[in-house]
């Protein structure tokens, strides 16, 4: 299997260049996760549809931040999975941490890829594992690229 990845924006609060996260993402995979063979779906989400999927699939009321759904067959395989971000729970965030929605953009997308590389946030030990994974890779993608470019580009206008 090679790699592939489909994004999709499903939200209309704010703009996603789909188009820098796919090359991110993928690079990010090879180098940090070791891995060019994936199957990967993420999908930005406004709040009713993360509030359904966290209700119907985790039993657990209201929207989040982040869900991974991981179809892989066993833990070594390659990866086969879906994330689902939610873009107004970012909103929410960085105001919150007095941060930008992107930044939190790129935290839920590395906190999802975390979980398929088999970190669980269930219990504290392994929540601070993970969470310091989390801000080495948030902080090597802020070293290389500006998370501002994450809000999508206007389209100029057709006359």
């Amino acid at each position: 299997m090679t790699g592939s990845l489909l994004l999709r924006n499903r939200q209309h609060t704010r703009r996603v260049n789909l188009q820098l996260l796919r090359r991110r993402t993928t690079a990010l995979l090879e180098e940090h996760f070791k891995t060019d063979s994936f199957d990967l779906a993420v999908y930005f989400v406004a709040a009713p549809e993360m509030t359904h999927l966290n209700e119907t699939f985790l039993h657990h009321r209201g929207s989040t931040d982040v869900i991974t759904f991981d179809y892989s067959e066993k833990a070594d395989a390659p990866i086969h999975a879906e994330i689902f971000i939610c873009v107004d729970e970012a909103l929410r965030q960085a105001r919150r941490f007095k941060t930008t929605w992107q930044s939190e953009l790129a935290r839920y997308l590395i906190h999802g890829l975390l979980h398929l590389q088999g970190h669980d946030d269930l219990r504290p030990a392994t929540r601070r594992k993970m969470k310091l994974k989390e801000n080495e890779l948030h902080g090597k993608w802020a070293g290389q690229f500006s998370l501002t470019t994450i809000s999508g580009r206007l389209r100029a206008k057709a006359r």
